[in-house]
């Protein structure tokens, strides 16, 4: 059993319908009938009450159902994790500040930016404002 037929899966049993599932997954009909009957053999149990012109889910087919979705899901969510490993944003921010007023804002602000960002490390640099324009010199 792969992801791609708990997919095939569980449009059908969105569907209710294994042409209606066939059109929206761009496969034919027989070719999905064929795939969900070997997962029916695969597990060793029907998954579906076939009818005239729709089918429903057996007890088995719901207890798939529920656990295919849970599958897909955490599918999603690794994915998602990886894509935001890629484009991780690390590295140093130095920051010069003058006023003692605008020092709280800014670690307010720096607060925030932290927990967005955990590998971004902040370096907060008070000074007067000769200092901290001779620090951006350097």
């Amino acid at each position: 059993m792969d992801i791609r037929i708990l997919r095939y899966f569980l449009t059908v049993a969105k569907e209710q319908n294994f042409t209606k599932a066939a059109e929206q997954l761009n496969i034919t009909q027989p070719t999905l009938s064929r795939q969900l009957a070997a997962l029916e053999e695969e597990l060793g149990t029907p998954l579906f009450v076939r009818g005239s012109r729709s089918l429903t889910l057996t007890e088995a087919g719901i207890l798939l159902k529920r656990r295919a979705l849970e599958i897909i899901d955490l599918e999603e969510k690794m994915l998602d994790e990886l894509k935001v490993k890629e484009e991780l944003i690390e590295g140093t921010i130095t920051i010069g500040c003058g006023e003692f007023a605008a020092v709280e804002t800014l670690a307010e602000i720096c607060k925030v930016y932290k927990e967005k960002y955990p590998m971004v490390q902040i370096a907060l640099h008070t000074a007067t404002a000769d200092s901290v324009y001779e620090m951006m010199n350097e």
